[in-house]
Order: C-alpha cells, then structure tokens, then sequence
C-alpha cells in the first residue's frame, strides 16, 4: 500500500514555499574543465614527444620497469614528481608505452 504524497501548493511557508518557477540551469563553471584533455592538446604533446624524447628521469623509470622493479620505480617517480598520485600517474604513462613499444616490434 503506498503512501500518497500531498499535492503541493503556494505555501508561505515549509520547505517548498513561495511562488513556484522553473530552475534556472546555468552553464556549468570553467574552473570545472580542469583536467580534460582536448585535440589540440593532445597534438600538441604527442608532437613534443616525438620530436623531444623522454627526460633523462623518464629514461630510468623505464628501465626499472623493463626490469619489473615497479615499486622501485614507484618510490623513483614519487620522489622526481612530488606527489604520490603523480608517480602513480607517470609510473601508468611509462608502461604503457613499453607495451606499445613491444605491441609494434612484434
């Protein structure tokens, strides 16, 4: 047996008082944007990749990696990033693009 809920009505007072208007859905904020990766972006890095290579930390992070010395590489990429998301993030980046790398080679 359900339980009906009250009609609602222009109350001056309760939780749903006052004259009822369509909500206004603004659009949402820039400072929500952070963090997505557009087109340009991605083409943007993906070029200086190519063109600049890996920093010499980068380098070493996939040698410990080659060598599965993940947490190693952990604590490596952790103390050149400063944070332990980072090092999560880039110790991710590298080994997937050792798995491309070995992915093309075959």
């Amino acid at each position: 047996d359900r339980v009906k809920m009250p009609v609602r009505y222009d109350l001056a007072v309760g939780l749903d008082k006052g004259f009822k208007v369509t909500k206004n859905t603004p659009r949402p904020k820039k400072s929500r944007t952070r963090g997505t990766l557009y087109k340009r972006t991605k083409f943007t890095r993906d070029l200086v990749r190519d063109i600049v290579g890996f920093a010499p930390y980068e380098r070493r992070l996939m040698e410990l990696l080659k060598i599965s010395r993940d947490k190693r590489a952990l604590k490596f990429a952790k103390a050149r990033l400063g944070s332990h998301i980072r090092g999560k993030k880039k110790r991710e980046e590298i080994t997937s693009l050792l798995q491309q790398q070995k992915q093309k080679k075959k």
